[in-house]
C-alpha cells in the first residue's frame, strides 16, 4: 500500500482535524486522535477508489 502524509492539527474547540497534502479534499475530523486515525485511513481508501488515477 502506499504511504500519503497526513497533516493533523487542532482547532480552537479541541477538533483534530487530518488532511493529506498528496490527494486534494481529502480530509476529516474527530474529537480523539484514535477515532481520527481510523476515519483519515477511510478516507484515503474512499478516495482512492473515487479517484484511482492519483493513487
Amino acid at each position: 500500500m502506499r504511504e500519503f502524509t497526513v497533516v493533523i492539527e487542532q482547532d480552537e474547540d479541541g477538533i483534530y482535524v487530518a488532511s493529506v497534502p498528496e490527494l486534494p479534499g481529502c480530509h476529516t475530523q474527530a474529537k480523539t486522535l484514535d477515532e481520527l486515525n481510523r476515519r483519515i485511513k477511510e478516507a484515503i481508501e474512499l478516495y482512492l477508489e473515487v479517484k484511482p488515477d492519483n493513487g
